[in-house]
């Protein structure tokens, strides 16, 4: 099975460079029309560049179609016009791969407000921004595939990215939530968390592992959770050729008796209620409550749980 892109648009955020760089050469290899947007900032978000504009050239000169945008995720109106340009030059906008991002790492302790702001402000609410900017046409029609770029410093932490990690995370969880909305119009929406060797990252690997966590291994999954056939609401970790999935999980509830809900009576249950057995992946929020109202059950007895929430 080959898997095209013919007659889709595609908007690549972050793509002068690095991961997007590459999802652009490939959509468009595979038929996609594709906005290369790129602000063309340094990797703390500093300055500017026509970084876009060579990556559009890389495209037609390899008999693709695109067309370069320089314009900032973190502004609404610019990924406004950013979308009302494609569609007015393309018809309509089919994907996003949410790439754009910045670092600003230090400790916690060292770390300034402002930019602990600044880069939840261009990871998170930049791929709000750009996602909002598409989102009622795809509604509208009927067809839509969004990816938004988390990072396993969000999944699971890392010294010194307090910042980074927190937006990381707050991807996935703005994942979960569009997917239950965008599902009645045909909206898939993932988050990859890759690992690749780009300048955002070029001072943290050694020469050798740069090289083996060359962006173009990420691809593959990049590409496949944008594809018509995509799953929705995956997490998956690519980098160096090996692909995972991850999840976000539960155990089964203890419900505690109301004699029992002390704090005192909280610890004493604490190593039933941190046990890793019986995990599972909720699919919403609801089954959150759902987990409660079942162990409640187990203890009471079916007619325990409040008529409005009984299946």
């Amino acid at each position: 099975m080959t898997i095209d892109f013919k007659d889709k648009v595609a908007i690549v955020t972050g793509a002068g460079g690095g991961l997007g760089r590459e999802y652009a050469l490939e959509l468009a290899k595979r038929g996609a029309k594709v906005v290369v947007n790129d602000l063309g900032g340094t990797r703390d978000g500093t300055g500017h560049s026509d970084a876009a504009l060579k990556v559009v050239e890389e495209i037609e000169a390899a008999g693709g179609t695109a067309m370069s945008n320089g314009s900032s995720v973190t502004e609404y109106d610019q990924m406004e016009k950013m979308v009302a340009d494609a569609k007015q030059k393309w018809g309509g906008v089919h994907i996003l791969i949410n790439n754009a991002g910045v670092l600003r790492d230090k400790t916690y302790a060292k770390m300034s407000p402002e930019d602990f702001e600044f880069v939840l402000k261009v990871h998170l609410t930049g791929s709000a921004f750009a996602t909002k900017a598409c989102w009622e046409t795809m509604r509208e029609q009927a067809y839509g595939r969004i990816l938004m770029t988390a990072s396993s410093t969000g999944l699971f932490g890392n010294f010194g990215q307090a910042n980074y990690g927190a937006a990381k995370l707050g991807l996935a969880g703005l994942t979960k939530t569009l997917q239950l909305e965008g599902a009645k119009y045909n909206i898939r929406v993932n988050t990859l968390s890759p690992v690749a060797g780009t300048r955002m990252t070029e001072d943290l690997f050694p020469e050798e592992a740069f090289k083996l966590f060359d962006p173009v291994n990420v691809v593959p999954a990049a590409l496949f959770l944008v594809s018509e056939d995509s799953p929705t609401n995956a997490i998956v970790g690519a980098g160096a050729g090996g692909y995972h999935s991850a999840w976000v999980m539960m155990n089964d509830a203890v419900w505690l008796k109301e004699e029992e809900r002390t704090v005192e009576g909280f610890a004493a249950n604490w190593e039933e209620i941190s046990a890793q057995n019986n995990l599972r992946a909720p699919n919403s929020g609801s089954e959150q409550s759902g987990a409660i109202l079942t162990a409640m059950q187990k203890v009471l007895g079916k007619d325990a749980a409040p008529s409005s929430a009984r299946g």
